[in-house]
C-alpha cells in the first residue's frame, strides 16, 4: 500500500531542502506543493488522495468541513505546536491525529527589531532612493530615551523588551493577565491598556490571536497611539482593524506601522495596505528562518515516522 505525504504552501520550496524525507521507508510517496490554495472545495480535491499533510504553520486552514471530506487522511503535522486554523476536536472525532514542531524562539522577536529599525530610520526609502542615484532624504527617529510599548510581554515579548532595555528605551508592558511581579521580571513596568498606547513611542504586538484579542486595535487605539507613534505587528493580522489602521496611515493619524502578518494571506496584489504611506511590510517572515525551518521540517518527518511506527509524538489533539 502506498502511503501518500502532502506537503502544504511551501511558497519558497525549502521543504526537501531542510527536512530528511529520505528516511521515509519505502512505499510512501512526497508531493510538495509550493502553492497556495484559498476555496475549500479544491483543497478538499487537491488532498483526497493523502493519508498524510504537512501544514506550514496557519497557511491552509483545517475546519470541520474541510476534514469531513478527506477520508484518507490519518495524519495531520502542522509546524509549531500551536494552530488555531485547525479544528482539534473535529479531528480527533474523525480519527485523524495531528502532531506538532518545536521552533526557533528567538526568530520573530529579531525581525520585531528588523523591523522597528527599519520603520524610524526610513531603511527601505532611502535604499530606495541610494539605488535611483539619490541621497539623504529623510530623518530618522532615535531608540534611546524613548518607550517602548509591549502589548503581551510573553516568551516573544520578553525578547523584545529586553533589546529596549538594552537600546536606552523605557518598557512598559500590558496584557490582560499581566501581573506586576512577572513584568519587574522582565524589566518592564506594567501598565494599562490605554496608558501604554498614550504613553508609548513604539508599540508592538505580540499577542496569541483569539476572540479576545481579534481587533484588539481599533480607531479608539490608534488614536492614542497618535501622530507620533508607531505600530508594529509581528503576531497576527486579525489583532489590528486594518481598515482603521489604513485610514490612520493616510490621515497621518500614526506617524507609521510596521507589518509582518495581514488579516488576508498571501496578501492581495491590489490590497490597499501595499501602497499606504509611511510603512514596511513584509511577508509574514517572523519564522522564516534558517535554524526554524531545520526544526520544523527535521521534526516533521520525525512525526512521520513516529506515526507510521504507531507510536505519535507531539500529539496535540
Amino acid at each position: 500500500m502506498t502511503i501518500r505525504i502532502a506537503v502544504l504552501d511551501d511558497y519558497q520550496d525549502i521543504a526537501r531542502r531542510f527536512g530528511d524525507w529520505h528516511r521515509l521507508p519505502d512505499g510512501v510517496e512526497l508531493t510538495v506543493f509550493t502553492d497556495h490554495v484559498d476555496d475549500p472545495e479544491a483543497l478538499v480535491a487537491r488532498l483526497a488522495p493523502f493519508t498524510v499533510v504537512c501544514a506550514m504553520r496557519e497557511r491552509s486552514p483545517f475546519p470541520r468541513a474541510v476534514l469531513e471530506r478527506l477520508p484518507e487522511l490519518r495524519l495531520l503535522v502542522t509546524t509549531g505546536m500551536a494552530n488555531a486554523s485547525i479544528d482539534m476536536a473535529a479531528a480527533r472525532e474523525l480519527g485523524v491525529t495531528v502532531s506538532g514542531t518545536g521552533g526557533a524562539p528567538a526568530a520573530t522577536a529579531e525581525l520585531t527589531w528588523a523591523l522597528i529599525l527599519a520603520l524610524l530610520r526610513r531603511v527601505p526609502a532611502e535604499d530606495r532612493a541610494v539605488r535611483a542615484g539619490g541621497w539623504q532624504h529623510t530623518v530618522g527617529v532615535d531608540l534611546a530615551g524613548r518607550t517602548l510599548g509591549i502589548v503581551g510581554l510573553g516568551r516573544l515579548g520578553s525578547r523584545v523588551g529586553r533589546v529596549g532595555a538594552a537600546f536606552g528605551m523605557t518598557v512598559l508592558a500590558w496584557s490582560a493577565n499581566l501581573t506586576a511581579e512577572r513584568a519587574e521580571r522582565e524589566g518592564a513596568r506594567p501598565v494599562g491598556r490605554e496608558e501604554l498606547l498614550r504613553a508609548s513611542d513604539v508599540v508592538t504586538l505580540h499577542l496569541k490571536l483569539s476572540d479576545r484579542t481579534r481587533g484588539l486595535i481599533g480607531r479608539r487605539e490608534l488614536e492614542l497611539i497618535g501622530p507620533d507613534g508607531y505600530l508594529v505587528n509581528t503576531s497576527r493580522g486579525p489583532i489590528v482593524d486594518e481598515g482603521a489602521l489604513l485610514d490612520a496611515l493616510t490621515s497621518g493619524g500614526i506617524a507609521g506601522a510596521a507589518l509582518d502578518v495581514y488579516a488576508t494571506e498571501p496578501l492581495p496584489p491590489d490590497h490597499p495596505l501595499r501602497t499606504a504611506p509611511n510603512t514596511v511590510l513584509t511577508p509574514h517572515i517572523g519564522y522564516g528562518t534558517q535554524d526554524t525551518y531545520d526544526i520544523f521540517f527535521r521534526e516533521t518527518v520525525a512525526d512521520v515516522l513516529a506515526f507510521l511506527g504507531g507510536a505519535p509524538v507531539r500529539v496535540l489533539n
